[in-house]
């Protein structure tokens, strides 16, 4: 294809742009042949000339369409370039925020500085099991790659994770590590997946740190290996490190820190144990302080340093070697921190003795502090005759103590390393194991050292390794297609790794430099210029003599030759060394033993005996440096073995890639992307991929794609590979630029691109074709509108005209006689306004006068009132003048007189302390006198008692004499003597009032200024209080508006909230029963596999073969729903034994019940009557109404109480009179045994006590039922004092009082205000309410009578006879009524005379049985059955649904009946056939009271099913059926059981086959249990069956034809899985159908059958949306309108097999929310309002990963832009959505099993004889 039909007009190209490296432009005319340049357009619309006439220049790159921007796989681009690659990522990462992209075999990870929710447990389980290319590139999907290639090939697998600083390889390996752990959890209970995973603290720590670059930077390479067994469960790992950044300890670069574990340390160091380092902050030492800020943004240091202690615990290393570990790191920093003096110009250099930092290091690592001191300052030299100490530099004194310092944490660091390994390492055989290479990208920095060049070295090998993979791969798919194959030529960087690693090379030369004694840096630089001058790889700058340039694969470096050698040689002095092994702790002196050759980490078996897999980790560095491995040679050595182990593995390639140097998330700077795509050979893939045929399509894939190009006799063929052969050989005339494989076609690049573009050209003709035809019907259809309108319209005008003519005809006319009647009506209105007017002025004047007589006569009644009240008010004045001078006065006098007493009794009591002072001695004898007086008292005190008495009687006639004698004399001395002192009275009080007028005065001054304070403050709180007052009214009337409101919205999220917690209970309890039974199938295995070991000959019973009843009770008998005490009831059978104790267990258990009951209800009562009391003794004034009303109400509770527990025990002790007599009636004519006789007095004297016991209780009640009246009468006394107290009159409110005691009586007064306020307001409120009341019962009766008149009025309307058929129809009806009241009454008493009779006759027959028991002879078994027939008075020959077996028969039940029956057996009977024979023996059991026979056959029974189902663990068709046979048998235990709730809808028939004797409550329990179980069995075959399916059915699977989403997606499969099954809707419907015709034949309950459905159509939404969400190629219109399509089936499947109402519609809620998302507009605001309104069952993170995944199918749809996203994102913020991105499939809903009563009598039951049930008998 030539360049000018490439380079048309409109096509966009790729042009170099200084900035953002590709920008793209549009051809605005075509390019034709010899042309000096192309005329573009770019994309800010500025016109630009790309010129290609000059040297070099050449076409630029033509730009994808955009139907292929956005690839999940670069290789899948029909232009593969540079510009390309970068586009597409960045339209990834920037617009659908993807950070993985495959690019070949080769992931692509883009680090997005932010955590994103797609790495979370329920997306490894989305990845595990899936091919690589069906879902979108994650790193779980290269790590399911491998495990699964690993499984399959038998083969170890290696993924290799490599990037730059800061691109996020650790957090990709540790995700590959965490999948494997997640995937292949460990067999064992080892846990060695969580120490896999512990592993990484601990190395992040010692090995990570923070540099520009990034702030958890990996600065040395790991190889990790996680062995499998053949099981493929982890049992072990390996760990392999590869060069530790060594000088990072002792020098930082700005903004850079040491490792973590120095940070952490010292953040941690005020905890209790690290007292002892000497640590302070990290600003405080010299090797933690280089880099400038030692902390991170958002990192705790002390956090961290806890997981990192968690982590070594976790991998069992002591507590005493994390001490030591600890140690040696705070010996490091005060290493540092040593002050080196310098002497003689620094040619002599000295260590104090004193320094603090010295004696800490020496401390800490426990070596002598004398010879460290003068060891860090000199050095021994050796030679063949003599030993000499030199003195140090200041210079080689630094460069000493760093090298030491440096080679303490390499040991420590390796030691680490070693003791991981132990930590992961097993004894268990490895099979296979998949290892993760975590090693550094390729570096260059401004300068570039030693490690540097390592790095890429390290680089430049695995970068050979990556080419010839991906050439074989390339060639393996090219065989595979039987493609011819040529040679592709592709960078072979071998030179490169020549020029580093060869004899001579740079490695070489530099070991060699260090062995010679005066060795430099400028003679080694300078042996390279010489020696390899002329290599391609090699170059000297032109301005330095240092330093050397190799160019390697991805670019060229300048390095640095100073520091090479010394790094190289890694010097230690020995003396430091001797120093070290001297510490007095082991772990320290271990370290640095001399060892000839490393220790390997761990012992890792192979399967390929010719690789040797080694630790890498350099050996322990021997004392003497010249017969020492140099760190370059170690290191090439530790390469090479991990290049042999990778070359023995299939590898997996992740590169990492940095965005951005700022670390800010989703910011895409195009310059460094493209700088680390050539560094990590992502390009050269491309390029490989570019040389053959990168664009690979299947022919059904290309045939969908591109059937519009061919022609309709091609299609008309069936062959779909000759017509695609056809097509390409018509469309493309090069042969060379497409081949046909077996089963693909492959295109060279551009080739897919020109094909798309014939597809838009076609699409654009029949667009326009359709267009034009459209435009045409339109114009057309627009004429024939206009001449439609054009008629109309005249036909209107004319019309119009006449009608106008018309109108004015008829207003002429109307005109005239208009006119005549306003004449008329103005000359009537004139005459009526003078008549109005005439008729008003009299009226006026009339009222005038007499308003002037009234206003008289009332000025006249107003005055004579006025002089009433005025007149009042002066005589009212005078007298309180009167009378308040009185008060004074009294107030005075009484004062004085208190004054006085006060200074008598003072003075007495100064006489009376006197007194005791003068006769302290004297206190002992009074003592003693008191003892005697006090013996004399109680002597006389009886003679008192005997006295007073005597003289009561004497001394009240006494006083009854001297009140008389004393009335008699006053009366005879008369006014005398009153007189005289009444004027001895008059004359002192004129003495004393004189005194206290002065007083009085003064006192009423300051009275007077209080009381204008007092006013004023009064008037003030009154503002207060109205203020006060309206607040409170408006807080009451928001406080009610809210509550009703809250109280609506409160009523219903509890309502929720307890459907919730119902529905959370309900599962937890599932998953309990779902544990279980895990629980039991593991302890069975065991079982099993103990019993194959053993090998024991005979059969010994064991746990196991018991159920778990056993532990349950072992009386059935005795309902244990009645039993409250069962102490009580086992010391009763203790006493009298089982059977006696079974005839009166339940009457005696009832009536203990009640007794308990009352008891309870008289605590509660006497509980409630303390605490009224307490509360009546602390009450404070303000709550006495509050109280009062509290304790009304609990009065009337009470006392409704006490009738309702009076009338229980009225009824209670005339149903024990009765019972009584009952039993004595029978007693006495039953009474030939003597045993039975003692039974029968037993019984009586229990109920005897029980009716004790109840009176007992009943007087209790009346004792409580006084009390309350006692206290409420106290109330109510109390309430009436308060009511009286103010309005009472006090006999010294008269006096004056000060400023003080008025103050507090006036705030007595306001409470008494308050308190007088709310009784009042009570008051009013009660009228208030019974007024209402009144009102209501009015307002009934008023209706009622108006019905009464209204029928009554009806009657009298009616004729006579109707009146008296109307009358008897109410009369009718009013008797119906009362029928109906007295009809529930009647069945009341029925009822509970069905319940007595009912116990009668289960006592009945208890005592004939227990006489029958007493009087046969025992027989042998058939006699003894007939006999009991015979006893029994029943009808023999008619079956009464009983079925019997004898006790040696049951395990041949069991066996016929559960373990060998099999379904098809029972097909053609009844549903549920074994559920009802086993009831029938069940019942047969219980009719003959055999408790044993009972519990025997129901624990046989559930082991029996249990063994079944553990057989047939994938039979659907079993599994349902005994589900369906469990569910019925417990169905008939409850409707059989003889409770009211499970008999409502029994026959007649059915009540006579109920239970008798036992209650099986608690097996209905175990049987609910294993319901449970055989429910989740049967959902977990369901979902094994239909989980293949779902992705193929639901969202593949192309039910509508012709609406194919196929595009150029183009991903080559690497993986050699074999073709997937795909499957249709259509199969999955006839599985489904499958299962609901089984359920439904077996019987199986319609209810339990929705639940099934509901949760398989949940497994189903959530299958299919989680794949929605992670695949791309399936996010688009045409997919959205397949799958709702899809939905629409199963929706209809489920109406057609009436499952509507089983939820399971409501569960695919969500997946038609995404089918409707994908089929919505996504462009303006209001199409994203439309989204948030209507997928409300999608989570917002969800939302927006499906328009991020968003697709178009072709050039014509738009894509979804970033603008719409964020705006989505907006409006959704609110959501509270959990952080999940996918469902969880495998949730299972509670299930219930509601009671299903059976129609079906015992009776009709027929047994077939193919189930070989001949020895049951029919009862």
């Amino acid at each position: 294809m030539s360049a000018a039909q490439l380079y048309t007009k409109y096509t966009r190209v790729w042009i170099p742009d200084p900035d953002e490296v590709w920008r793209s432009a549009e051809i605005i005319k075509d390019y034709k042949e010899g042309d000096k340049s192309l005329q573009l357009k770019l994309e800010d619309e500025t016109l630009y000339e790309y010129p290609i006439d000059l040297p070099g220049s050449e076409l630029p790159f033509l730009r994808n369409p955009d139907i292929l921007v956005g690839q999940n796989d670069l290789t899948a681009l029909s232009y593969l370039h540079e510009p390309a690659v970068l586009h597409n990522l960045k339209v990834r990462f920037l617009e659908s925020n993807h950070i993985y992209t495959y690019c070949g075999i080769v992931l692509v990870a883009i680090n997005p500085y932010e955590q994103l929710p797609i790495y979370e447990q329920d997306v490894i389980y989305a990845y595990s099991g899936q091919n690589m290319g069906d879902m979108d590139p994650h790193i779980f999907a290269v790590a399911e790659e491998a495990y699964k290639q690993m499984a399959r090939d038998e083969k170890n697998q290696s993924i290799i994770v490599s990037g730059e600083s800061g691109a996020g390889k650790t957090v990709s390996a540790k995700y590959a590590m965490r999948f494997f752990a997640t995937v292949g959890g460990s067999a064992s209970e080892t846990n060695i997946e969580a120490k896999v995973l512990a592993s990484s603290p601990i190395m992040e720590a010692i090995g990570n740190a923070k540099t520009t670059r990034n702030d958890n930077s990996s600065r040395f390479g790991k190889y990790i290996q996680i062995g499998f067994d053949k099981r493929y469960h982890i049992i072990g790992a390996n760990m392999r490190t590869y060069l530790l950044e060594k000088s990072r300890v002792v020098f930082q670069a700005e903004d850079e820190r040491n490792y973590h574990i120095f940070y952490q340390l010292c953040a941690s160091s005020s905890l209790p144990e690290f007292k002892d380092l000497g640590l302070t902050c990290a600003e405080d030492f010299f090797y933690t302080s280089q880099g400038g800020d030692t902390s991170i943004d958002g990192v705790d240091d002390a956090d961290d340093f806890e997981k990192t202690r968690h982590a070594f615990t976790l991998l069992g290393v002591k507590e005493s070697h994390q001490t030591t570990i600890f140690r040696i790191i705070a010996a490091i920093l005060h290493l540092g921190n040593l002050k080196i003096q310098g002497e003689r110009d620094g040619e002599v250099c000295s260590i104090s003795s004193e320094d603090e930092h010295l004696s800490s290091f020496c401390s800490l690592l426990g070596v002598e502090h004398s010879q460290m001191q003068h060891w860090l300052c000199h050095r021994k030299l050796v030679t063949t005759a003599e030993t000499y100490v030199k003195s140090m530099s200041l210079h080689q004194v630094v460069n000493a103590r760093n090298a030491l310092a440096k080679h303490i944490y390499a040991q420590l660091f390796n030691w680490i390393v070693q003791h991981v390994n132990k930590a992961l390492h097993t004894t268990v055989k490895q099979h296979s194991f998949i290892g993760v290479l975590d090693i550094y990208g390729f570096e260059t920095f401004e300068v570039n050292s030693f490690e540097q060049f390592c790095i890429n070295y390290a680089n430049e090998k695995l970068q050979q390794q990556f080419n010839s993979h991906v050439f074989k791969l390339e060639q393996e798919e090219y065989m595979k297609e039987e493609i011819p194959w040529t040679l592709i030529d592709f960078y072979d960087n071998q030179p490169c790794i020549d020029l580093i690693e060869a004899k001579l090379g740079i490695l070489d030369l530099l070991d060699e430099e260090c062995k010679v004694p005066k060795g430099t840096d400028q003679n080694w630089a300078q042996k390279l210029y010489d020696r390899h001058g002329a290599s391609q790889h090699f170059q000297k700058p032109r301005m330095s003599n240092t330093s050397f340039i190799v160019l390697h694969f991805a670019d060229k470096v300048e390095y640095q030759s100073e520091g090479f050698l010394e790094k190289n040689r890694d010097t230690v002095y020995e003396e430091q060394i001797n120093i070290l092994k001297a510490s007095k702790y082991q772990m320290i002196a271990d370290l640095f033993q001399e060892e000839k050759d490393a220790v390997p980490a761990s012992v890792v078996p192979k399967r390929t005996p010719r690789i040797n897999v080694r630790s890498a980790k350099p050996a322990f560095k021997a004392a003497n440096k010249e017969h020492r491995k140099t760190v370059g040679h170690q290191f090439r050595n530790s390469l090479q073995l991990l290049m042999e182990t990778l070359n023995a593995t299939t590898p997996h390639y992740v590169r990492c890639i940095k965005p951005n140097d700022e670390k800010l998330p989703f910011k895409f700077d195009p310059k460094r992307a493209v700088q680390q795509l050539r560094a990590c050979g992502v390009l050269e893939t491309i390029r490989i991929s570019a040389a053959g045929f990168p664009s690979r399509w299947s022919y059904p894939d290309f045939f969908n794609r591109y059937r519009v190009l061919m022609n309709k006799r091609d299609l008309s063929k069936n062959d779909k590979k000759q017509i695609c052969q056809t097509l390409l050989e018509n469309l493309i005339k090069d042969p060379d630029k497409f081949q046909f494989g077996r089963t693909k076609i492959f295109f060279r690049a551009g080739q897919v691109a020109y094909l798309e573009k014939l597809r838009a050209d076609k699409f654009r003709a029949a667009t326009i074709m359709i267009q034009k035809t459209v435009r045409g019907w339109l114009q057309r259809a627009r004429y024939q509108r206009l001449r439609r309108a054009t008629l109309a319209l005249q036909r209107y005008a004319r019309g119009h005209l006449a009608r106008r003519l018309f109108q004015h005809l008829r207003r002429t006319r109307a005109a005239i006689i208009l006119q005549k009647q306003y004449r008329m009506l103005r000359m009537r209105r004139a005459f009526l306004r003078v008549r109005s007017a005439t008729l008003t002025i009299q009226a006026f004047a009339r009222g005038m006068f007499v308003r002037r007589i009234y206003h008289q006569m009332l000025q006249e009644h107003k005055a004579t009132i006025l002089q009433k009240y005025a007149r009042g008010w002066l005589a009212r004045a005078r007298f309180r003048r009167a009378q308040a001078a009185a008060v004074v006065l009294q107030c005075h006098w009484r004062r004085l007189r208190a004054r006085r007493q006060l200074q008598a009794l003072r003075i007495e009591a100064r006489s009376a302390q006197h007194l005791k002072k003068l006769n302290i001695g004297m206190e002992n004898k009074v003592v003693q006198l008191q003892r005697k007086v006090d013996e004399q008292n109680k002597e006389n005190k009886l003679l008192n008692e005997q006295l007073s008495m005597l003289t009561s009687a004497h001394s009240s006639e006494v006083e009854k004499l001297k009140k008389e004698l004393q009335q008699y004399q006053q009366t005879q001395q008369g006014d005398g003597k009153q007189l005289l002192s009444l004027q001895e009275e008059m004359e002192r009080l004129r003495m004393e009032l004189e005194r206290a007028h002065g007083e009085r005065e003064v006192l009423e001054d300051s009275h007077g200024k209080e009381r204008d304070l007092l006013r004023k403050r009064i008037c003030d709180l009154e503002e207060e209080n109205a203020l006060l007052k309206q607040e409170k009214e408006e807080l009451n009337s928001r406080i009610l508006c809210q509550s009703e409101d809250e109280f609506a919205r409160n009523t219903v999220e509890e309502n929720t909230q307890m459907k919730k917690e119902l529905e959370e209970e309900r599962s937890r309890y599932q998953n309990l029963v779902k544990e279980y039974a895990s629980l039991e199938q593991r302890y069975d295995n065991l079982r099993d596999e103990m019993t194959i070991f053993k090998q024991t000959p005979g059969h010994r019973r064991n746990p196991s073969n018991q159920s778990s009843l056993e532990s349950d009770s072992n009386n059935p008998s005795i309902c244990t729903s009645e039993i409250g005490d069962t102490e009580d009831v086992i010391q009763q059978v203790e006493e009298i034994g089982m059977e006696k104790a079974a005839m009166d267990m339940t009457l005696f258990l009832k009536l203990q019940k009640r007794v308990r009951e009352l008891e309870l209800e008289r605590k509660k009562l006497q509980a409630q009557l303390e605490k009224k009391e307490q509360e009546s003794k602390k009450s404070q004034v303000i709550e006495i109404k509050t109280e009062v009303a509290s304790e009304h109400e609990d009065f009337a509770y009470n006392s409704l109480k006490r009738q309702e527990l009076e009338s229980e025990n009225k009824k209670l002790k005339n149903e024990l009179n009765e019972l009584r007599k009952a039993i004595a009636d029978h007693a006495t004519q039953n009474n030939s045994s003597n045993d039975v006789q003692d039974g029968y007095n037993l019984l009586l004297n229990q109920l005897k006590s029980a009716n004790e016991e109840l009176e007992v209780r009943k007087e209790e009640v009346l004792i409580l039922r006084s009390q309350i009246m006692k206290a409420a009468q106290q109330k109510e006394t109390g309430k009436n004092m308060e009511s009286i107290s103010p309005n009472a009159s006090w006999p010294n409110s008269d006096r004056h009082v000060d400023q003080e005691d008025a103050i507090e009586a006036y705030q007595g007064m306001c409470e008494t205000n308050r308190l007088l306020e709310a009784q009042l307001q009570d008051q009013r409120r009660e009228h208030e309410e019974e007024m209402e009341a009144l009102k209501n019962q009015m307002d009934l009766m008023q209706e009622e009578l108006e019905k009464q008149q209204q029928a009554f009025l009806q009657t009298l309307q009616l004729s006579p006879e109707l009146q008296v058929e109307f009358g008897l129809q109410q009369e009718i009806t009013r008797l119906t009524n009362e029928n109906l009241d007295l009809k529930e009454l009647l069945e009341k008493l029925e009822k509970n005379e069905k319940k007595l009779k009912k116990q009668l006759k289960i006592y009945m027959k208890k005592v004939q049985d227990f006489e029958a028991s007493q009087t046969m002879v025992p027989v042998e078994r058939r006699a003894h059955e007939r006999s009991m027939q015979v006893a029994v008075q029943r009808k023999e020959k008619d079956f009464q649904g009983m079925l019997e077996y004898y006790k040696e028969d049951e395990p041949l039940l069991i066996r016929n009946l559960i373990t060998d029956l099999k379904p098809q057996a029972v097909s053609a009977t009844v549903p549920c056939l074994p559920a009802y024979i086993l009831y029938m023996c069940i019942r047969h059991a219980d009719y003959i009271n055999d408790d044993q026979k009972v519990h025997s056959l129901l624990t046989s029974t559930i082991n029996g099913v249990k063994k079944v189902l553990k057989k047939h663990q994938d039979d659907f068709e079993m599994t349902s059926f005994w589900l369906a046979n469990t569910c019925r048998l417990l169905h008939c235990l409850k409707q059989y059981s003889g409770e009211e709730g499970f008999m409502t809808q029994n026959t007649a028939k059915q009540n006579e086959h109920c239970l008798k004797n036992f209650d099986l409550t608690e097996y209905r329990q175990v049987l609910g249990h294993l319901s449970i179980q055989i429910y989740q069995q049967l959902i977990n075959i369901a979902e094994g069956i239909l989980q293949p399916m779902i992705v193929s059915a639901v969202l593949e699977n192309e039910s509508i034809q012709g609406l194919s989403s196929v595009k150029p997606v183009g991903y080559r499969k690497y993986s050699s899985n074999a073709g997937d099954s795909s499957y249709s809707l259509d199969e999955m419907i006839r599985q489904l159908n499958t299962f609901h015709s089984i359920m439904c034949d077996q019987g199986l309950d319609p209810e339990i059958i929705q639940q099934v459905f509901k949760q398989l159509f949940y497994m189903i939404n959530a299958i299919a949306l989680n794949n929605l969400l992670l695949r791309k190629d399936v996010c688009s219109w045409s997919t959205g309108m397949q799958l709702r399509f899809n939905i629409s089936q199963l929706e209809e499947w489920l109406r057609g097999k009436n499952l509507q109402q089983s939820g399971a519609a409501q569960t695919l809620e969500p997946l038609i929310q995404a089918a409707q998302l994908l089929q919505l507009k996504k462009k303006t605001s209001e199409d994203a309002e439309a989204i948030c309104s209507l997928c409300t069952s999608l989570s917002t993170q969800q939302i927006v990963k499906i328009l991020n995944l968003y697709t178009p199918v072709n050039e014509f749809e738009e894509r979804v832009t970033v603008a719409f996203i964020r705006n989505i994102q907006k409006q959704l913020q609110e959501r509270n959505d959990p952080p999940q991105l996918l469902l969880d499939f495998k949730h299972m809903f509670p299930v219930l099993f509601p009671f299903n009563p059976s129609a079906i009598t015992m009776d009709s039951i027929h047994l077939p004889a193919s189930l070989n049930l001949d020895f049951l008998n029919k009862v």
